[in-house]
């Protein structure tokens, strides 16, 4: 392949597309599971499955800790490990824009095909399309993904109790301000790393304990909206403690500089958790184990009472966390 950019002739079906898929994306993706020749995949999987989409517009395409694949592969495998979920397969559409270097689109699929081996899942179908210039972007990607119940319950809002407890794994806001900085909109710079990561690992050391309830991967909206989510579904009241909700410095002084709230921005890499309140410090214990949970923190409690999200401030106040209604940072996953 000589071209160094995408062109309109890599989405018409013939050569230059044929050479895309192959020299790009099955080069990559390629596994014994992955068949571009044909329009289906052969599964053969058995147990209880559970099924996820997700799409993915991220801007700009690569940012500190990761890339829009890497994303892709992060975003669609979390939804399932927080469904209570093994995930096995998934499926990629790409969106192309006209002129995206063939340079940076070997970098993300590259750096998508490293993130699907290191969850242990396959891509196993996929299209393409180009868009003209103007129209894209640069790159979106969706997929959809396939996972084996490994839960002895189901996980559900439905099963969340006044006096349940509410943990989160780590640090919140870091992927919204780690993207926010890639941008420099504001003529801001930092080393800040987004927490995208698979939280299987997470999921997984909680999938056996009694008392579990309920898991959710705070991404669009952060840790407020999760807890509006609870809140809304469950007919109670949510308070937490915010001298206990861990948050980095480096996310910290931006916020204050630019007017955000970090418990509204994007986490790629943690899960907010429900448990019992018999099963509250286990949960704690079992995340504090893994190098990815070492932050792990109690972070709140559902009580009954009026459906409504109150932060307990250091100071002995409250605030009310209001439910999102405009964008904060649009175009973060």
């Amino acid at each position: 392949m000589t071209e160094r950019h995408i062109t309109l002739a890599h989405g018409n079906g013939g050569r230059f597309m044929r050479e895309l898929i192959d020299e790009v994306f099955a080069r990559h993706l390629g596994t014994d599971q992955l068949d571009t020749h044909t329009d289906a995949a052969h599964l053969n999987l058995s147990g209880d499955l559970l099924f996820s989409t997700d799409g993915f517009t991220v801007k700009p395409l690569e940012f500190p800790g990761g890339s829009i694949g890497s994303l892709a592969v992060h975003g669609t495998v979390n939804d399932l490990a927080v469904a209570g979920a093994i995930p096995k397969v998934l499926s990629l559409n790409a969106f192309i824009e006209e002129g995206l270097s063939f340079a940076q689109l070997e970098r993300i699929v590259r750096d998508l095909a490293g993130a699907a081996r290191d969850c242990g899942v396959a891509v196993v179908a996929g299209d393409t399309k180009v868009v003209p210039h103007g129209e894209g972007s640069g790159l979106y990607l969706a997929t959809a993904g396939i996972g084996l119940r490994a839960t002895p319950q189901v996980l559900s809002l439905k099963n969340v109790r006044p006096g349940d407890q509410i943990l989160v794994s780590g640090p919140v806001g870091d992927h919204g301000t780690a993207v926010m900085l890639a941008r420099e909109q504001f003529g801001l710079r930092g080393d800040l790393q987004s927490d995208a990561a698979s939280v299987l690992p997470l999921a997984r050391a909680l999938f056996d304990l009694p008392g579990l309830r309920f898991m959710r991967d705070p991404t669009r909206g952060g840790l407020a909206t999760v807890a509006h989510e609870i809140a809304e579904a469950c007919g109670a009241g949510v308070r937490l403690n915010e001298s206990a909700i861990p948050v980095r410095d480096p996310v910290r002084a931006v916020c204050e500089m630019l007017g955000y709230d970090p418990y509204y921005l994007a986490c790629e890499g943690r899960i907010v958790a429900i448990v019992s309140p018999e099963a509250a410090d286990q949960a704690l214990t079992r995340w504090q184990a893994l190098p990815q949970g070492e932050q792990a923190a109690l972070i709140g409690q559902v009580k009954a009472g009026a459906s409504r999200v109150v932060l307990e401030t250091p100071i002995g106040g409250e605030r009310f966390l209001e439910e999102l209604e405009d964008d904060p940072l649009p175009r973060i996953c």
